[in-house]
């Protein structure tokens, strides 16, 4: 009887889940990718924004001097602040002399006037402005060596693991280096946990006591579909450029570094960037919270179960692949108690012969034990299931 009952739970379950079984698919010509294209670049990768899955990459784990890049980290750190309420947009800043005396790139403020976080946020992304950028440091850190403590935690926390901050702006120094696959990480978590602040990346212009000041992000005015992210240059670094793009849906990152002139690094960032989107999809493969399986439970207050995945699930394929199709492999006997973080199988996508990816199966809701009754009852079933 326990057996017959177990069975037709079993078919009961593949039943809910029939939309999702694999089926053998027929077979096809694989889809061939042209290699990407030779781009004026030392070292450069473009990934996927929501999967984070390398579509073209050329010495991409290669130390490099970072430049102005660096910024990308001070704004992190100033956008952890500002979303945590440590710090306010109107706040007024008094600038150092150590930030009004920076060399290089400069927004033009003054030696001991205030000037808001927002405009020193604009100045550093907007004109790359050092000054603004270490006053920033100072206010958040109390001085640049502090802050750069607080840059290399960060880089460490993102898994930037070819990291090293010397400085908030990217001057010159010897313990001053990144990859370009560690700035692909950093921006992807600016756009990811920062998105009310990522638009100031889009800024074309802003005036600071009377003085205009151009974004030195060429392809914002070239290319409507970018909206960041931050330029670098120096004579030892070369021209560098961290760009984002979003078509569709779709949204790529690409990193340049050391490439020769403004010029080159704009065309190597829009060849890779419609190299990416032109050969690769990105597909919702599986939607988080939806009912993925069902599943009888033992010693628990309820039967059954309904099993998913707790976020949704992005894939990243060359443009036409076969359809993405998914298969649930549940764990023979689940026994309460269960709870949502529990892992009870997994769902495999896949799309032809090719497996994209393997995730846990969750319950959906928890399960609590049941009475002593039921859990006298199931364990007596269990011995002659």
């Amino acid at each position: 009887m326990f057996r017959s009952l177990l069975a037709s739970v079993s078919i009961a379950a593949f039943a809910a889940i029939c939309c999702f079984a694999e089926t053998p698919a027929p077979a096809s010509a694989p889809i061939l990718i042209p290699t990407a294209p030779q781009v004026g670049a030392r070292a450069y990768i473009v990934v996927d924004y929501r999967t984070d899955k390398i579509l073209a990459a050329k010495d991409a784990v290669a130390r490099m001097e970072p430049a102005s890049l660096t910024k990308l980290m001070t704004a992190y750190i100033v956008f952890q602040e500002l979303a945590a309420g440590k710090l306010k947009l109107n706040d007024q800043v008094m600038v150092s002399e150590h930030a009004w005396r920076s060399e290089g790139s400069r927004s033009f403020i003054e030696l001991g006037k205030p000037v808001s976080v927002e405009d020193l946020i604009l100045g550093m992304i907007v004109q790359s402005g050092n000054d603004a950028t270490i006053a920033l440091a100072e206010r958040v850190a109390g001085t640049e060596e502090t802050f750069a403590q607080m840059m290399n935690a960060n880089a460490k926390r993102l898994q930037m693991v070819g990291t090293h901050f010397d400085n908030s702006t990217g001057l010159p120094s010897p313990q001053e280096y990144t990859t370009a696959r560690d700035l692909a990480l950093l921006a992807g978590a600016i756009i990811r946990e920062y998105p009310q602040y990522y638009k100031w990346f889009s800024v074309h212009e802003f005036e600071h006591n009377g003085i205009k000041q151009q974004n030195r992000n060429g392809l914002l005015e070239k290319d409507p579909t970018i909206d960041g992210l931050k330029t670098g240059h120096t004579d030892s670094a070369g021209f560098c450029l961290v760009t984002s793009s979003l078509r569709d849906g779709m949204r790529l990152i690409s990193v340049v570094m050391g490439s020769t002139s403004m010029k080159e690094r704009e065309n190597a960032s829009a060849a890779l960037l419609n190299y990416g989107f032109t050969f690769y999809d990105t597909k919702l493969a599986v939607k988080g919270g939806a009912v993925l399986a069902s599943a009888r439970v033992w010693k628990g207050q309820g039967a059954a179960v309904d099993l998913g995945i707790t976020n949704d699930l992005y894939i990243t394929v060359p443009r036409g692949s076969a359809d993405i199709k998914t298969a649930a492999d549940v764990q023979p006997r689940l026994i309460a108690p269960l709870a949502p973080d529990m892992s009870v199988g997994s769902l495999r996508v896949f799309a032809g012969s090719q497996t994209l990816a393997t995730v846990a199966l969750h319950p959906l809701k928890s399960v609590a034990g049941g009475g002593w009754w039921r859990r006298l009852i199931d364990t007596i079933r269990l011995w002659f299931a």
